[in-house]
């Protein structure tokens, strides 16, 4: 058993290192964005750790979703499909962003510059690794089969970062864009796709205008457009009844992720179901912006949220790889349940379920190994701009994409 003079000894140097951390923010500064986006990456983490399974099937590793196999779990994505509310805090801090620098007269291109420098500076670091693990693989006799799965669980976030940079690029033009428009466009691409009958490939038109939605939502968010709480419940009721509409009647799937083998998904290409189910999220996120802000003053919490922004595209870029690698390395013991297994049955739910703190220490150590990777030299915990609730950002404060 740990001496609990040990445990007191580690709880009074978490609760000074909390203390410290929020006694260095701000006063002045918005913890409820902060709180949002880690939030949105946690949510996005759980999800991919609990609907993806890496089944061994003889020498092969093959991808596989309890989705597929027990689609009543399908609520399970309703809670864990968060990138609406990143896509929302994305547009809110990157508008606030650019009027900022406008007014401190730096010019657009250093602006895009530092903001894409800091979004795909850790990048390298997965791309090179997978590299170099995808040819050793092949090298060594693996089947094409499993190095594809594996590559491709490995490198999928990196779509997401593709489509956020590029709405970031265009926020200039995105700033005052009413988010009606791009909804619009993603109603019509779907009335064409599945009334129509037009060409499936005419859904990715949604990937960008799909996101669009909430990203502008941010930004009318920053404008003030969305201070009052009405509008947060007009967001979560209307998205809500849309989105049950859209499921019940229209035959939209109720999962919120891709599911192996499914006719349609509703996120690859985003559907207008996904759109709607998205401004629900944001809706509920706008509704408990001063709840998290008030929660936000406990300094534990805090130091954890700021942990999290800190490393945000660390904890995003590697929590597939920290999966893959507890899979492999589980495969020195033999099919483990939960790890190795059809996830056909809630047996494979539980043993899932007890793999999450494994997961979590792999991820850890990718994060300790490549964190460097997303501050860049001599600039770990540096600290950068603030979030006020109203007004311009000054310098300070936590450090977040």
């Amino acid at each position: 058993m740990t001496d609990p003079r040990v445990l007191r000894t580690l709880r009074r140097t978490a609760e000074h290192t909390a203390e410290r951390v929020d006694a260095a923010t701000p006063v002045d500064r918005d913890r409820a964005v902060d709180a949002l986006r880690a939030f949105a990456i946690l949510g996005v983490v759980l999800g991919h750790w609990l609907v993806t399974a890496l089944v061994a099937d003889g020498a092969s590793l093959r991808a596989a979703s309890p989705l597929a196999e027990m689609p009543w779990l399908a609520p399970v994505s309703w809670a864990f499909q968060t990138l609406a509310v990143f896509f929302l805090v994305g547009g809110h801090v990157a508008t606030r962003g650019y009027e900022s620098a406008r007014t401190r007269g730096v010019s657009y291109r250093r602006w895009l510059s530092a903001r894409l420098t800091r979004l795909f500076r850790p990048v390298s670091a997965v791309l090179t690794l997978w590299t170099v693990i995808a040819g050793l693989l092949l090298l060594t006799g693996a089947e094409f089969v499993t190095v594809h799965t594996l590559v491709k669980l490995a490198l999928s976030p990196l779509w997401f970062l593709l489509v956020f940079a590029a709405l970031t690029a265009a926020t200039p033009l995105l700033t005052r864009l009413h988010p009606l428009w791009p909804l619009v466009v993603v109603l019509h691409v779907d009335l064409l796709r599945f009334g129509l009958g037009a060409p499936a490939w005419l859904g990715w038109i949604n990937l960008a205008t799909g996101w669009l939605v909430p990203y502008t939502l941010g930004a009318a968010w920053t404008r003030g457009e969305l201070d009052r709480r009405r509008a947060g419940w007009m967001l979560l009721t209307g998205g809500t009844a849309a989105t049950a509409a859209l499921v019940a009647w229209a035959g939209y799937p109720a999962s919120m992720v891709g599911v192996p083998g499914a006719e349609v998904s509703n996120l690859n290409p985003p559907t207008l179901a996904a759109v709607t189910f998205g401004l629900a999220q944001c809706g509920l996120a706008l509704l408990l912006r001063e709840r998290l802000r008030r929660t936000m003053r406990r300094p534990v919490v805090w130091a954890a949220v700021a942990l999290v922004n800190l490393s945000a595209m660390t904890i995003f870029l590697w929590h597939q790889t920290a999966l893959m690698a507890t899979t492999a390395t589980g495969l020195l013991a033999g099919r483990l349940p939960g790890l190795h297994t059809l996830p056909d049955g809630l047996d494979w739910v539980a043993a899932r379920l007890m793999w999450l703190p494994v997961f979590t220490l792999a991820l850890a150590g990718c994060w300790a190994a490549f964190r460097s990777c997303e501050h860049g030299p001599g600039r770990r915990g540096r600290v950068v701009r603030a979030h006020r609730p109203s007004g311009r950002a000054r310098v300070s404060g936590a450090r977040h994409v």
